[in-house]
C-alpha cells in the first residue's frame, strides 16, 4: 500500500514539473520589415524569467522558416534565452521541393546587401524586445543559415558568437584581419558532400589569417543535415545526400550550450 502511494505521489510530481516546464515557454509569430519586405518570424521565451537576458537568432535551412527552426528557438527558450527564428526569404516562404529551396536561397543571397539587411532587421527587432539585453546577442544557423551567420561574422556583425551546423564554409568575401567580432563555432560532418575537405581547410586558413576566435568540430562519417531528424525523409524523397545522426546532433547541441554560456558571460 505504501509503495502504491509513493508511486502515485512520484507520478503526480513528475506531471506537475513537466506541465510547469512547458508552461514557461511562450512562442508567438511576429512580423518585422527590411525595407519594403515583410518578414515573418517566431519569437520564443520563458515567461517566468525576470529581467533582461541574452538572445539568440536562429537562421533556417534552405527550406525556409519552418517548424524545425521554431523547434530550435523553443529549445533555446527553455535554456532561458529569448530566441527569434528569423525569416530570410520574406513573407515566411517555405519550400516543398529542393528546386524551390535553391531558388529561394539564391534570391535571398544573390544581392548580399539584401541578405545582410534582412539579417540585421532581425537583429534590430530582437534587440528592441523588453526582455532582451541588447549587448548580448548571438546567432546560429543550419545549412543555408549556417552560411548566413558565418557571412555576417565575416562582415563584423556586432554579435557575441555565431554557430554554424552543416553550413557552407566557402565565401567570395573572406574576413579581413581584425574584422570578426564574434566568436565562431562550426560543426560539420566529414562525409558531407556539400562541404568538401578543401572548403574546410580554406575556412580554417581564412579564420586564422583574420585573427578570428573560432573552433571547428568535425564528425567522421557524418553527412549533411545531421541535426535535422527529417533529413532521412528528405534524402529518400528527393534523392539527396543527407542523413540524420543522433550522436552528432546531441553532441553539437551540448557543445553549443557550453559555447553560449561562455560568450554571454559578462
Amino acid at each position: 500500500m505504501k509503495t502504491s502511494i509513493w508511486l502515485v505521489l512520484c507520478m503526480a510530481c513528475v506531471l506537475s514539473v513537466s506541465a510547469t516546464a512547458w508552461a514557461k515557454v511562450e512562442g508567438r509569430e511576429v512580423e518585422y520589415r527590411s525595407g519594403s519586405t515583410l518578414l515573418k518570424g517566431y519569437l520564443a521565451q520563458e515567461t517566468t524569467v525576470k529581467g533582461k537576458r541574452p538572445a539568440v537568432l536562429v537562421v533556417h535551412e534552405w527550406w525556409g522558416h519552418n517548424e524545425y527552426a521554431r523547434k530550435r528557438a523553443r529549445m533555446l527558450a527553455e535554456l532561458g534565452y529569448v530566441a527569434l527564428a528569423v525569416d530570410m526569404f520574406g513573407d515566411g516562404k517555405v519550400a516543398q521541393h529542393p528546386a524551390d529551396a535553391g531558388k529561394f536561397a539564391a534570391e535571398a543571397m544573390k544581392n548580399k546587401g539584401v541578405g545582410e539587411a534582412r539579417f540585421l532587421a532581425a537583429l534590430e527587432f530582437i534587440r528592441r524586445q523588453p526582455s532582451v539585453d541588447p549587448t548580448r546577442v548571438a546567432a546560429l544557423g543550419y545549412c543555408f543559415g549556417g552560411g548566413v551567420v558565418l557571412h555576417m561574422a565575416r562582415q563584423g556583425a556586432d554579435l557575441r558568437g555565431v554557430i554554424s551546423y552543416h553550413g557552407t564554409l566557402a565565401t567570395d568575401t573572406p574576413a579581413a584581419p581584425g574584422r570578426v567580432k564574434a566568436k565562431i563555432l562550426v560543426f560539420n560532418g566529414e562525409a558531407d558532400k556539400m562541404v568538401p575537405r578543401e572548403q574546410v581547410a580554406a575556412f580554417m586558413k581564412e579564420m586564422t589569417a583574420a585573427g578570428a576566435l573560432y573552433r571547428y568540430r568535425g564528425y567522421p562519417g557524418v553527412m549533411h543535415s545531421f541535426t535535422n531528424p527529417d533529413a532521412d525523409a528528405f534524402a529518400k524523397k528527393f534523392d539527396l545526400p543527407l542523413a540524420y545522426d543522433r550522436k552528432a546532433d546531441e553532441d553539437s547541441w551540448g557543445e553549443s550550450i557550453k559555447f553560449l554560456k561562455e560568450v554571454f558571460a559578462k
